[in-house]
This record gives C-alpha cells, sequence and structure tokens, in this order.
C-alpha cells in the first residue's frame, strides 16, 4: 500500500533523522553475512560528489533510503537499499527501485547493476530486483566472486 503522504527525494546522509535507518541497515547486514562479505559504505561515504542518495519519507518520518553510486562510463549502481522492517509489505521497495530506475533513465545512465546476500535472508530483495527486470550477472567494478554475494544487471536503453 502506498500512502500520499509519501516523498522519495534526494537528502544528505548526514541528515539527522536517519540514524534509526543506518542502524538498522547495519544491523541487518551484519546480521548473517561474514564481514569480508559485507559492501555496504559507511554513511559518510554516501555523501559524496557521485552518489545519488535519497530518503523515502511517509507523512515526514524517514523510512527508506536508497542511493545510486555512478562508476565509469553511463552505468551506476544501487547501494544501501533499505526500508524499515515495520513498514515492510506496502509496496515501499518497488516504489524506491522504480523512482530509483527513473532517475537513473534522466541521468542518461544505460545500465543499474547491484550486489546483494545470497543467504535467505536477502531472498525477498533478489526477488524484487528480479522482478524489475535485474538478472544475475558476473562480478563488476571491484567485486569478485563471493559465495555470500549474487550480482544483478539491468540495462536500461
Amino acid at each position: 500500500m502506498v500512502t500520499d503522504g509519501l516523498r522519495f527525494e534526494p537528502e544528505s546522509p548526514l541528515t539527522d533523522d536517519l540514524a534509526l535507518l543506518f542502524a538498522r541497515h547495519t544491523a541487518e547486514m551484519h546480521a548473517d553475512t561474514p564481514p569480508e562479505s559485507i559492501h555496504m559504505m559507511p554513511r559518510t561515504a554516501l555523501a559524496s560528489s557521485t552518489i545519488d542518495f535519497f530518503v523515502l519519507r511517509d507523512s515526514g518520518k524517514p523510512v527508506g533510503m536508497a542511493a545510486l553510486k555512478r562508476l565509469d562510463g553511463d552505468q551506476a549502481e544501487i547501494k544501501s537499499m533499505h526500508v524499515l522492517a515495520e513498514t515492510r509489505g506496502n509496496g515501499l521497495s518497488r516504489l524506491m527501485l522504480d523512482r530509483l530506475i527513473d532517475h537513473a533513465k534522466g541521468a542518461g545512465l544505460i545500465r543499474l547493476v547491484l550486489e546483494t546476500g545470497a543467504q535467505p535472508s536477502f531472498s525477498p530483495a533478489r526477488a524484487l530486483y528480479t522482478a524489475a527486470g535485474f538478472r544475475e550477472c558476473p562480478p563488476f567494478g571491484d567485486y569478485r566472486p563471493d559465495p555470500n554475494s549474487v550480482f544483478m544487471a539491468q540495462a536500461l536503453a
């Protein structure tokens, strides 16, 4: 369910009221992934000219976040996509993903890539990306093959 009070807009990842989102995201990434397989970026690193960071707010309250990290050429990587657990099941992740894809297309990007977990706890994320047209691909950028990672890509053009 999507409500009229939703806003998905660019913000600084350093905004004070995002602490809960980052704490939950960090906790989930560390819950069942070995440290050497965790590829999330620190909050401060998301405040970069090469990253478009977005916050999903419901009636002003931050309930989700996502980022696009521009890579070489005309592709970007989806980073730090997270929705608070208590708001899941309402289509918010799909809403954010659709808006990220629209933003990427509007920025002239032709390919989106991402890395997500291979563990069962990441199954909903993999299903979301697959339903949106992402397909598994080889590791990209500085990533290397990892049994705890699934790499996915989608052509936008």
